[in-house]
């Protein structure tokens, strides 16, 4: 098994970590998935469509944390979202996963996606986390820690490489959602688990 990805992996830019990480692995509570599908989030007053962009909050504050912790929030009032933070402390960035394929613990996955499909177990950020198990709680952990609860290994020996596509990021509206500025949404190509994509509904 290969070991987990460290500290230098992660302090990189969000825009070179974030296609990096597809096909590695995350694992928690008993389940891995490899990743198939992530989304790129830049800094403050870089980014539109970050929740860094205005600066650092209660919310926000694991964001601007040194690359290598994770960043996970509510939303829509019932789904959690896990990212982890990219660069150096003080700029942040963020690679959302939105979705994966689970490789390991498929007995427990089956469990908490009770009536899913293997296929759709993870095909989504809030379904990714939902079947790893992640919560809030989460938040703020440094992954590059030994014993840490979430562990982000690369891609194994003799794993083919994928070819990875890029376009703009789902449900982003705004300046942030624009495809010609920011199309930081990185997938695997044919991966069945990659979610659908879906562009933000114009605000009113």
């Amino acid at each position: 098994m290969p070991r987990a990805l460290g500290r230098r992996f992660f302090t990189r830019d969000v825009l070179v970590v974030a296609p990096a990480l597809l096909g590695c692995t995350v694992s928690h509570a008993g389940v891995t998935v490899r990743l198939t599908e992530v989304e790129a989030y830049g800094g403050q007053g870089s980014d539109p469509g970050s929740h860094a962009f205005r600066g650092p909050s209660p919310r926000t504050a694991p964001m601007f944390d040194v690359g290598g912790t994770a960043y996970v929030y509510f939303t829509y009032g019932m789904h959690w979202c896990l990212n982890l933070v990219t660069g150096p402390a003080g700029r942040a960035g963020a690679v959302l996963l939105r979705a994966g394929e689970v490789v390991e613990g498929h007995d427990l996955a089956a469990v908490r996606r009770p009536g899913v499909r293997p296929r759709d177990w993870c095909r989504g950020p809030a379904r990714l986390t939902t079947t790893l198990a992640v919560d809030g709680s989460v938040s703020g952990l440094d992954l590059c820690s030994e014993g840490a609860a979430v562990v982000i290994r690369p891609p194994g020996r003799g794993t083919e490489p994928l070819v990875v596509r890029s376009g703009p990021r789902v449900g982003v509206s705004g300046p942030g959602g624009e495809a010609a500025s920011y199309p930081w949404r990185f997938w695997a190509e044919g991966e069945p688990t990659v979610s659908p994509y879906r562009p933000a509904k114009p605000r009113v």
